[in-house]
């Protein structure tokens, strides 16, 4: 299949910070998940094993904003709609049932633990996206 000349890229100008910052988040979401569920798995198996599968995002997520063409563009949108909906989901839940998450998850108090930008993110991803459509 040809590419059309005038694609917009994902990674280009200010993209290019987006995947960075995405490429930040997966390597801290996957050391977080890796340390948490081979030291005290037994503890909050649901949050560690949240905290694993928020790393998988970001880093699908990095990976798709990454690369160019529709099938990226599409998983990109796929991964950040994810992120959003379960910083949203998990969020809520840790907020009023905290007994839940005994332990935090990189998405817990709406990425509280990470100055907000889990919650903030998804949505500059996926304003990115719609313009780069």
């Amino acid at each position: 299949m040809a590419r059309v000349r005038d694609e917009k890229k994902t990674a280009t100008g200010p993209g290019r910070i987006l995947v960075a910052v995405y490429a930040i988040f997966a390597l801290a979401a996957t050391s977080r998940a890796a340390v948490q569920l081979s030291t005290k798995y037994h503890e909050a198996p649901l949050a560690y094993l949240l905290s694993a599968f928020a790393a998988v995002v970001y880093l699908v997520a990095t990976v798709a904003l990454a690369r160019s063409g529709r099938t990226s563009w599409l998983v990109a949108l796929i991964a950040c709609g994810v992120e959003f909906v379960g910083v949203l989901t998990v969020g809520t839940l840790s907020v009023f049932d905290s007994a839940a998450f005994p332990h935090a998850t990189v998405w817990s108090g709406y990425g509280q633990g990470y100055l907000f930008i889990p919650l903030v993110l998804p949505v500059i991803g996926l304003y990115w996206l719609r313009r780069t459509r």
